[in-house]
């Protein structure tokens, strides 16, 4: 084993003991002991026991403060997963949304040396100044104003000294972790590997600010002509991978926005140009900002937004956005049937689910709240909400991306609540989601799908004669080969390797009994008696211990293979 091998096992050793400490002291110990972490602590009979006032607590609070306690890998696990209802309990989503990212601040000196490695030797010409003073300081990065060489006043993002590694050590002990949860427990309604999966790929894409870039870029293309919303310009000159140089938003963050001070013209006004935003992104351009909250909305003169930190984005493509609408209206309509098929293409679900009586029920139930509402009433978070609430019940995993979707929805209804309750959100997005069912089912969208079905068959009929000529060229030199893939084979052949196994120990017996049988009455018949007999009543005796073990090996419970 290589010596950095070792370094890394001791410290995810020293690591894994800190965590096995918090989680006792926020009473999950019996967890620890049940699953046989506690050997992993550095005192193994010295755990502390759980406070009081935090036994008082729900499991759910415990396990956030936990998370809090832990550092910044955790927290932003918990902040993402408060975003996974598919993935984990509600009442975990419900708590997790208030965990706190604020941290404090790296030294000015540290930063300014991952600015000098990222720059070599170009620091100097690049930025005429940089404050020392940071504007914020979260878990993973910090943020310092800057000014350019050619004068332009910008912000760095940079990623804090030693986050990357520090992250890669936790995530490859949450990996080992969340198998090692999972091989305990089979009833827990999610799985905690393709929580520690999703995890990752969120941290991963997070951790890269040359994606922050491009999303931000690309957002910023769609609005550029919108005199309501916009984004921040990227300077892709000054950004790598660690660093990302924005321009500075001369405005007031909508988190620091009292609306009192404002008149109910300009509430509404920034209301429905959040709302816009966020539905154009979703509908109309199918990539959308998934973290639209007050802190990351700054407002400028004029009522205008613009939209900062699009480091957590969702895709959402033609073909989905228009599976959500058919959601939302088979849901109205209480159309079942209709509403399992589009469950089977979002999710890719097994249609046996859909299929099953309980299902069907719980779906009818669901449903019955909805049907026969009008579009300006209908509340659709709460709609997604629910659906999504009720696939985790059958353990159905929904794409990330309409879990962020969801996100975002409910992020601006949020904001559109704090600013102005009696604005309706539905009402004001009606048009373009009119818009998104006509381009559907109006006569010049059926047009197209029918000229282009008609293509796709003439295409099929101009190849089919060559077609059949390869075939039957094959089958008349015998080179024609049928591939089968068979499913679950391993478990037949594994019966199979059972039954020889059974059929073999099942003779054995069989023949010590006979022969031992044979021996004991040939030293019955013969003049000198002792020696066969012997031999003959060890045999039965083998034969007898052999089925005992035999017959033992049934009773005893066998771990089932996956």
């Amino acid at each position: 084993m290589k010596v950095t091998s070792i370094h890394k096992t001791i410290r995810s050793t020293k690591r894994l003991a800190d965590i096995i400490r918090v989680l006792s002291r926020f009473g999950f110990k019996e967890i620890i002991v049940d699953l046989g972490l506690d050997r992993f602590s550095t005192k193994k009979n010295e755990l502390p026991d759980s406070e009081q006032a935090n036994l008082e607590s729900s499991r759910p609070m415990r396990m956030r403060r936990v998370l809090e306690e832990l550092g910044p890998t955790y927290i932003k696990l918990g902040q993402i997963l408060a975003t996974r209802p598919d993935l984990i309990p509600p009442e975990w989503c419900e708590e997790f949304r208030n965990l706190q990212d604020k941290v404090a601040a790296v030294d000015f000196e540290e930063i300014h040396n991952i600015l000098a490695t990222e720059f070599p030797g170009r620091l100097d010409t690049l930025f005429s100044d940089i404050e020392e003073e940071p504007l914020a300081a979260a878990s993973m990065a910090q943020v310092h104003r800057a000014t350019l060489a050619n004068g332009d006043d910008v912000v760095l993002k940079v990623l804090r000294p030693g986050t990357r590694d520090l992250v890669e050590e936790d995530m490859a002990l949450l990996e080992w972790l969340a198998q090692f949860v999972e091989s305990y427990f089979s009833n827990l309604g999610y799985s905690p590997v393709a929580v520690a999966a999703e995890f990752s790929r969120e941290l991963t894409k997070e951790m890269n600010f040359l994606q922050e870039a491009l999303a931000t870029n690309r957002l910023r293309r769609y609005f550029q002509d919108d005199p309501d919303i916009s984004f921040p310009k990227v300077y892709r000159e000054t950004s790598t991978r660690n660093v990302l140089t924005l321009e500075e938003i001369k405005g007031r963050p909508l988190s620091s926005v009292d609306p009192k001070t404002l008149t109910p013209e300009e509430r509404r006004r920034i209301v429905a140009n959040g709302t816009n935003a966020v539905f154009k992104q979703c509908l109309r351009y199918g990539f959308f900002h998934a973290d639209p909250h007050p802190g990351n909305i700054f407002l400028l003169p004029g009522q205008k937004l613009c939209f900062i930190d699009c480091g957590m984005t969702g895709h959402l493509d033609k073909n989905t956005a228009e599976q959500l609408i058919d959601l939302v209206a088979a849901i109205i309509q209480g159309d079942n049937n209709k509403l399992c098929r589009v469950i089977i293409e979002l999710t890719d679900v097994d249609p046996a689910i859909t299929d099953r009586r309980d299902f069907r029920s719980d779906l009818t139930i669901m449903t019955s709240s909805f049907q026969e509402a009008d579009l300006k009433q209908l509340d659709i978070t709460k709609l997604l909400s629910d659906f999504f609430a009720m696939l985790q019940r059958y353990h159905i995993i929904c794409p990330s991306d309409l879990i962020l979707l969801t996100k975002a929805l409910t992020t601006i209804e949020g904001v559109a609540e704090y600013f102005d309750p009696t604005f309706n959100v539905l009402t004001h997005v009606e048009p373009q989601i009119r818009e998104v069912v006509s381009k559907r089912y109006g006569f010049s969208a059926i047009r197209h799908r029918m000229l282009s079905s008609a293509n796709d068959y003439m295409e099929l009929l101009e190849s089919l004669p060559s077609d059949a000529r390869r075939i039957l060229d094959q089958i008349r030199h015998n080179r024609l080969t049928l591939n089968l893939e068979m499913k679950r084979i391993e478990h037949l052949a594994d019966k199979v390797d059972s039954s020889s196994r059974l059929m073999g120990i099942s003779m054995i017996i069989s023949a010590l009994i006979v022969g031992s049988s044979i021996l004991i009455l040939a030293d019955s018949l013969s003049n000198k008696q002792g020696f066969l007999g012997i031999i003959g009543l060890i045999g039965l005796l083998g034969a007898g211990l052999y089925s005992a073990g035999f017959v033992a090996s049934f009773l005893m419970p066998k771990k089932k293979r996956k």
